[in-house]
């Protein structure tokens, strides 16, 4: 089954059509017979011979834009003077940056936020450095840093590829929970490369967030930093996935009015995400016994020691 149109490859099409009958009609259908779907098109009068007009088609696949792009560069009476990919556009000199959050219209603003005033405040901090988290970005900034090793569905693409990822949760961060992320993407061999890196970096942050760092080395940055900083660490490909399959599985206990004691689970999957779901589920009550954990290689238990998880991670040998 081919996938259907979707928003992630949706294009943007300019175009101009001579303004008579039938044109806009013979345009909706080479879209639609080249398998299309038009999801916008901008309000417009029908004034002089000709009329110009934003077309937004959501298609299948990269090679499908082209496809559609060539049907609309071929229907007589229209005229494509550009187009683009919407996704690649959005991305255009990344996703987010910084605004300024006081005034600096004067010689007095900029003496408070900057020299000679800023110097009251640094001597605040370094009398009391618990000020900073009051009186700097740490109070609401959360540095999000990944080696881009382990990039949702695509794997080791390193840090330049992870950044599209990373700044896409920096907008979720500031969207969804008003807080201020900022990218960390490393270009490390080696965890302890990224512990390091973390920890000089941790004076400007008032939390971590880890992200796409493969397993097993994101279980011990995790645990490291976890126990060398004073601003909270979080995995949020283990404790996000975590909290909303745990989420999931207690409503379908109540829905089905399974016993949480009783109830066998299977875990189909053995990464950082899969072992800190099992972990959360265990905290709730789960017996081991009744938690099958697989990976690639099958079901996961004492015999089968091929699993590299299974070597790595001691929390699951009883299973």
């Amino acid at each position: 089954m081919s996938r259907p149109p979707a928003t992630q490859y949706s294009i943007h099409l300019r175009v101009s059509l001579s303004n008579v009958p039938g044109v806009l009609g013979s345009l909706a259908t080479a879209i639609g017979e080249a398998g299309g779907n038009i999801y916008a098109v901008d309000s417009f009068v029908a004034k002089g011979t000709q009329v110009d007009r934003d077309i937004v088609v959501n298609c299948k696949s990269v090679e499908h834009q082209s496809q559609v792009v060539d049907a609309v560069r071929n229907t007589p009476g229209i005229t494509l003077h550009d187009w683009w990919d919407r996704t690649f556009r959005m991305h255009e000199g990344g996703k987010i940056e910084v605004l300024s959050l006081c005034p600096v219209g004067d010689q007095e603003d900029l003496s408070m936020a900057y020299t000679p005033g800023v110097a009251r405040v640094c001597n605040a901090i370094v009398a009391d450095e618990s000020q900073a988290d009051e009186y700097t970005i740490r109070k609401n900034t959360v540095a999000i840093v990944s080696d881009g090793t382990a990039v949702l569905g695509l794997g080791d693409i390193g840090p330049k590829g992870a950044m599209p990822v990373m700044e896409g949760k920096a907008l979720l961060f500031k969207e969804f929970g008003g807080v201020d992320a900022f990218p960390i993407c490393l270009d490390v061999s080696s965890p302890e490369e990224i512990i390091e890196t973390v920890i000089r970096l941790a004076p400007t942050f008032g939390g971590i967030n880890l992200e796409d760092i493969a397993a097993p080395a994101c279980f011990d940055i995790e645990r490291q930093l976890i126990e060398l900083l004073d601003i909270p660490v979080f995995h949020d490909d283990q404790h996000g996935t975590a909290i909303i399959a745990v989420a999931g599985l207690i409503n379908a206990l109540h829905l089905t009015g399974r016993d949480l004691k009783t109830t066998r689970l299977v875990c189909n999957g053995a990464g950082a995400a899969a072992i800190a779901c099992i972990e959360l589920i265990k905290s709730m009550g789960f017996s081991p016994e009744n938690v099958i954990l697989c990976d690639t290689k099958g079901v996961i238990h004492q015999d089968n020691r091929s699993s590299t998880q299974f070597a790595t991670k001691n929390l699951i040998a009883q299973f």
